[in-house]
C-alpha cells in the first residue's frame, strides 16, 4: 500500500483491522492523539486528501493512493507556522495541549461558513481543560489579553514552553514513544459488583500466539495499600491488592495479559476462564451503614477502616456551641437535602504508563501521574525494593483534575516488568477510564440552617453522607475536606457537622477537582441562598454580613489550632465585582414570554494548599554560557506551573522566562516534590522555585563582587550581565570553563492562605420545556498577585466550564447490577464549545503575605461555587430550588409543572399567575 503522509511518501501495510490513527503513531507521528477510540473526541483528527476525518475511525487499507496530513505537516518546510498554529500560539489556546492537534486539524479546514457557526463547526472536538474561550479567540484571530502587560517577569502573559511544541505536534506526552521489545498489556475486568474468585484457568490464553504472561491474584504481592497518594500515607486506608480475589466492584481487575501486540493481549483475555462465587451486593451508602448489610472489606484495625463491620471508611463528628440553641433562636430556619452525581474527570489522554529494568538494573515507568515523587515511594515499599532502585517521571501529561493523584495503572505494569524483564506498555481505553478508575464523590448533604431577622447567622447543621465505592482512596480526605473551607466561610457561634464516607459495590471515587468542597458549596450555598430570600435581604448583603473578614476565626470543626491564616483577603472585592456586572441591565430580545429570567450568585473559599504538609525542592544553576537551567519536582498537565516557575526565577534574576531551560516531574533531577494536587504547582512548588532563584541571586553577586571588587549587595543581576558601580561582568564569565552556580530551595506547605471566588449567572429557562439557556457567566477571583494573567484566566475558564459540566449534563450511571452504563463521551455527554458560554472574569487586587511573589492558588476554586450559583440563578428566574444535581431539562419540566398544578389548583390565584413563577 502506497500513501503520502506530509508529503512524504510511503510503502506499508497496515495490521488487520488497524484504523489510521494507530498506523500514523506506528510511523512516528504522535500529534495524533488517542482520546476516545469511537470519534467522539476529534484528538486524533488529520486530513486526508484536503478533508478533516477522525482517524480513530477510518481503516487504515483505506488510504491507499492517497495524501495524508497530521499536525506535524501543517507547518511550512521552511519552518514557518500555519497561520492557524501561530494563532494558537498567540492566544495560547491550549492547557494541557492534547487536545490541541485535533483542534488545529479541525480548525484549518474551516471555510467561512463554517466561521459563522463555530461554536457547532467545533462540536466533534472536545477540550477539558479550557472552557474554550482561547481556542475560540484563537480561531477567530484574536488576541483578548495583551502579552505586554506587567514590568517585570511576573504580572504579564508570558508565554508556554512547550508552545510552539504543541501547536506543532512535536510535544510527547506519555504513550509518544517507540520501545524496543514493548510488550502490551490487557486487564480482563469482573463482570460482577460482589464475587469471591473460585478459580482461574489460564492455560488457553497463555497458549495464544504472542502472549508472554498472564498475571493472576496468584502472581500478585499480597501486601494492602490504597491507591490515593498523599504525603502522609497513613491518611489513607489500606485496603487494596494489586490483584485482588475478591471483587467489590463491576470492573475490578480480575487478571492482566502481556503479549507482544496489543491485538493480541486482547484477544487472549477473552480465553482466560474464571469461576465467580457471587455475593450479595449493596449500591447504596445509607443501606450499606445499617445494621446486617453486607460487610465489604472485612479487614482489621492496622488498615485504618473507621468501622469495617458498618462499611464506613471514615467518620466525622464535631460540633461548636450549641446547635439547637443556635436553630431555636433563629427567626428564619432553612432545612432540606442536596444530591450531587458520580462525574469522571474525562481528562482526554487516559490513564497509562510505561515501565522497563533500566541499565542499572532500576525499575523505571514513564507515566501519566501527578505524582511521581510519591508513587516511586509506593512502588517501592509494595514490592521491597530500596527507593533508589525505582525511578519515576512524566513527559507532559494530558490533564489530570485530581483524576491522577491516584495509582492506577503504574502498580501492575511494575509487576508485568518484574514479572517478564521486559517493557510494559498499559493504555486504558476511553471505556476503561469510565469503568476501571475512579470518578468524584456522589454526596448526599443536609442543611439546616438558622438566621436572625437581621440576616445574622445562628446555627449551620450539615450531615455529608459520601458514597466512596468500592475503595476507600481519598474516601477519608474528601470527607474531611469537604467538611472545611465551605462552613468556615461563615461567621456562625453554633456550627454542627456529622459525615460519613461509605463503601458501596460500585466504581470507587477518588480526588476530584475541588475535593468535596464542590459538593458542599452546593448544600450550603444553596441553604444561604434560601435563608436570605426568607429574610427578604439580597444574596450579596447577606454574604457580606456573614462571611469571615481578617481578624475572625475561621472555623469549620473545632476552635483547635490550625495554620490558615488570612495572608490577604479579597472576598469583599469579588462580591462588589460581580454584583456590579450582574446589576448591568442586559436585554435580550429574542427571548420569547416563555422565558423566564433570574440571576443567582455562590461564594467559595479554599485554603491554597493542602494540610498535613506539603513538599517540595526546586534546584537553579547559572550554568556555561550564561544561561540558567531549573529543576523541580512538579508536573504540568495544564496547571501552567512550567510557565509560572520560569517567570517566578526569571523575575527574580532580572532575565527573560524564555531563557530558563526546565526539567520538572522526574525523581531524578530533584529529591523530592509532594505533588501537584490541591492547587500546590504555584504556591508550594512555586515558592521552592522562588527560595532557589534568591539563593542562587545570592551566590551570583558574591561572585561577581569578588570579581569587580564591589561589595555584593552594590552588584544588580541582568539578562546577560552582573552590573556594579565600578563595572560589569557577564554572566556567561561567571561560569567560564565549564564552572556553574547552583542553588537549592526547598519548602514544605505551611503557613496556609485562603483564596476566594465569587460565580454570578444570568440565565433564562423556558417554562414549558425546562431548558437552561446561560446569559451571562460571571466569575471575580482573589488569586492575589496573579503572575499570569492569561494563563489564570484560563484556569477559571476551564474550572467554570467543567462545573458547568457536572451542573447541567454529566453523571456516570450506574444500572441496576453495579455496572458503568454510560462508558463512552457519547453517552456521558462531556460540554462541546456549543455548549458553554463564555465566562467574564475578574480578578481581585490583593497581595498574599504567603503565596510566592504574592500568588494563590487558583485550579480547584473556581469549580467550587458553580452548581449553587446556577441553581440560585433558576431558583431566581421559576421559584423552584434545585436540589440534585445535574439539572436536566426533563427534571426542570416536572418540577414546572408541578409548581404551575399547585398554584393553579389553590382557587386564590388566578389563572395568570404560573406566568410569574
Amino acid at each position: 500500500m502506497t500513501f503520502t503522509v506530509n508529503g512524504r511518501k510511503f510503502e506499508a501495510d497496515p495490521r488487520p483491522g488497524q484504523c489510521l490513527r494507530n498506523f500514523l503513531r506506528d510511523l512516528g507521528c504522535f500529534g495524533v492523539k488517542k482520546g476516545c477510540d469511537a470519534g467522539d473526541c476529534g484528538a486524533c483528527t488529520v486530513h486526508v486528501d484536503g478533508a478533516p476525518v477522525h482517524s480513530c475511525l477510518m481503516p487504515a487499507a483505506r488510504v491507499h493512493g492517497r495524501a495524508i496530513t497530521t499536525v506535524e505537516g501543517l507547518a511550512d518546510p521552511d519552518g514557518a507556522l500555519h497561520p492557524m498554529q501561530q494563532s494558537f500560539l498567540d492566544n495560547q489556546g491550549f492547557q494541557c495541549g492534547f487536545c490541541t492537534a485535533g483542534m488545529l486539524m479541525t480548525a484549518t479546514a474551516l471555510d467561512q461558513s463554517h466561521r459563522a457557526a463555530l461554536d457547532w463547526a467545533m462540536k466533534g472536538n472536545l477540550c477539558r481543560c479550557t472552557g474554550y474561550g482561547s481556542i475560540r479567540s484563537a480561531i477567530e484571530g484574536k488576541n483578548p489579553v495583551s502579552a505586554a502587560n506587567g514590568q517585570g517577569a511576573c504580572g504579564r502573559n508570558a508565554p508556554a514552553p512547550a508552545g510552539p511544541d504543541i501547536v506543532t505536534g512535536r510535544a510527547r506526552y506519555t504513550m509518544d514513544t517507540a520501545v524496543d521489545g514493548l510488550l502490551h498489556m490487557k486487564i480482563l475486568q469482573s463482570p460482577h459488583a460482589s464475587a469471591r474468585i473460585l478459580a482461574i484457568d489460564t492455560r488457553e490464553a497463555l497458549a495464544f500466539p504472542g502472549v508472554v504472561a498472564v498475571l493472576t491474584h496468584a502472581d500478585a504481592p499480597a501486601r494492602h495499600f490504597s491507591t490515593a497518594r498523599h504525603e502522609n500515607p497513613l491518611e489513607d486506608v489500606d485496603d487494596t491488592l494489586v490483584l485482588d480475589p475478591i471483587i467489590r466492584f463491576a470492573g475490578q481487575r480480575v487478571a492482566a495479559v502481556v503479549a507482544e501486540t496489543e491485538a493480541a493481549a486482547d484477544a487472549a483475555r477473552s480465553l482466560i476462564a474464571v469461576d465467580y462465587e457471587l455475593k450479595p451486593a449493596i449500591f447504596d451508602p445509607e443501606e450499606a451503614m445499617a445494621p446486617g448489610a453486607p460487610v465489604i472489606h472485612d479487614k482489621p484495625a492496622v488498615s485504618r477502616i473507621a468501622n469495617a463491620g458498618r462499611n464506613i471508611v471514615a467518620e466525622l463528628h464535631s460540633e461548636v456551641g450549641d446547635v439547637e440553641a443556635g436553630l431555636a433562636e433563629a427567626d428564619v430556619v432553612h432545612e432540606g437535602g442536596f444530591e450531587t452525581q458520580r462525574v469522571q474527570h474525562a481528562h482526554l489522554e487516559t490513564h497509562g504508563c510505561i515501565g522497563w529494568i533500566d541499565d542499572d538494573s532500576r525499575l523505571v515507568i514513564r507515566t501519566s501521574s501527578q505524582t511521581p515523587f510519591l508513587t516511586r515511594d509506593a512502588l517501592a515499599a509494595l514490592y521491597d525494593r530500596p527507593r533508589e532502585s525505582v525511578r519515576v517521571f512524566c513527559e507532559r501529561i494530558g490533564g489530570g483534575f485530581g483524576g491522577k493523584q491516584e495509582m492506577l495503572t503504574e502498580d501492575i505494569v511494575a509487576l508485568a516488568v518484574l514479572r517478564t524483564g521486559r517493557p510494559v506498555k498499559l493504555e486504558l481505553s476511553r471505556a476503561e477510564q469510565f469503568t476501571l478508575t475512579t470518578t468524584r464523590h456522589p454526596m448526599r448533604v443536609s442543611m439546616k440552617v438558622g438566621a436572625k431577622r437581621d440576616g445574622t447567622l445562628t446555627a449551620i447543621s450539615m450531615r455529608m453522607l459520601s458514597n466512596t465505592g468500592a475503595y476507600g482512596n481519598h474516601g477519608p480526605g474528601v470527607l474531611f475536606h469537604g467538611a472545611g473551607e465551605a462552613v468556615a466561610l461563615y461567621r456562625c457561634p453554633n456550627k454542627k457537622i456529622d459525615g460519613y464516607a461509605v463503601y458501596t459495590n460500585v466504581i470507587p471515587a477518588g480526588a476530584f477537582r475541588g475535593y468535596g468542597l464542590s459538593q458542599t458549596n452546593f448544600a450550603i450555598e444553596s441553604a444561604m441562598d434560601e435563608v436570605a430570600r426568607s429574610l427578604g435581604m439580597d444574596p450579596f448583603a447577606f454574604r457580606r454580613k456573614n462571611v469571615v473578614v481578617p481578624g475572625d476565626a475561621m472555623i469549620a470543626v473545632d476552635h483547635g489550632p490550625h495554620d490558615v491564616e488570612f495572608g490577604s483577603y479579597g472576598l469583599d472585592q469579588c462580591l462588589d465585582m460581580v454584583e456590579r456586572s450582574l446589576a448591568d441591565c442586559a436585554r435580550y430580545p429574542d427571548l420569547s414570554e416563555d422565558w423566564l429570567v433570574g440571576r443567582g450568585m455562590a461564594a467559595g473559599m479554599i485554603d491554597t494548599i493542602p494540610p498535613g504538609g506539603h513538599h517540595a525542592e526546586s534546584r537553579i544553576a547559572l550554568v556555561e554560557g550564561g544561561g540558567y537551567e531549573l529543576a523541580f519536582g512538579t508536573a504540568e498537565f495544564g496547571n501552567g506551573t512550567t510557565t509560572v516557575h520560569a517567570q517566578i526565577a526569571a523575575e527574580i534574576l532580572g532575565s527573560d522566562p524564555g531563557r530558563i531551560r526546565i526539567l520538572q516531574s522526574d525523581t531524578d533531577i530533584t529529591s523530592h516534590d509532594t505533588g501537584a494536587y490541591g492547587s500546590s504547582g504555584t504556591v508550594v512548588a512555586g515558592a521552592a522555585t522562588q527560595a532557589a532563584a534568591e539563593a542562587l541571586a545570592g551566590e551570583i553577586r558574591t561572585a561577581a563582587a569578588h570579581r569587580l571588587g564591589a561589595a555584593p549587595e552594590e552588584c544588580v543581576i541582568g539578562p546577560d550581565a552582573v552590573t556594579a558601580p565600578n563595572g560589569r561582568i557577564l554572566l556567561s564569565d561567571l561560569t567560564a570553563g565549564g564552572g556553574r552556580l547552583e542553588a537549592i530551595g526547598q519548602t514544605h506547605g505551611s503557613p496556609r492562605s485562603v483564596a476566594f471566588n465569587v460565580q454570578g449567572f444570568e440565565v433564562a429557562v423556558h417554562r414549558r420545556y425546562g431548558v437552561i439557556r446561560i446569559l451571562r457567566s460571571i466569575h471575580a477571583a482573589d488569586a492575589g498577585a496573579v503572575i499570569n494573567p492569561r494563563q489564570c484566566r484560563g484556569q477559571i475558564e476551564g474550572g467554570v466550564a467543567q462545573a458547568l459540566g457536572a451542573a447541567l449534563w454529566e453523571q456516570v450511571l450506574i444500572d441496576g447490577a453495579g455496572r458503568v452504563a454510560n462508558g463512552t463521551f457519547r453517552g456521558y455527554h462531556m460540554p462541546a464549545m456549543c455548549d458553554l458560554p463564555e465566562t467574564e472574569v475578574h480578578f481581585a487586587d490583593t497581595y498574599d503575605s504567603i503565596g510566592p511573589m504574592g500568588a494563590k492558588s487558583m485550579s480547584e476554586s473556581p469549580y467550587n461555587p458553580v452548581a449553587a450559583a446556577l441553581a440560585n440563578a433558576i431558583r431566581d428566574a421559576t421559584g423552584l430550588r434545585l436540589r440534585t444535581t445535574p439539572f436536566l431539562a426533563d427534571a426542570i419540566f416536572e418540577e414546572l409543572v408541578t409548581a404551575s398544578s399547585s398554584q393553579m389548583s389553590r382557587p386564590e390565584e388566578t389563572e395568570s399567575e404560573p406566568a410569574e413563577l
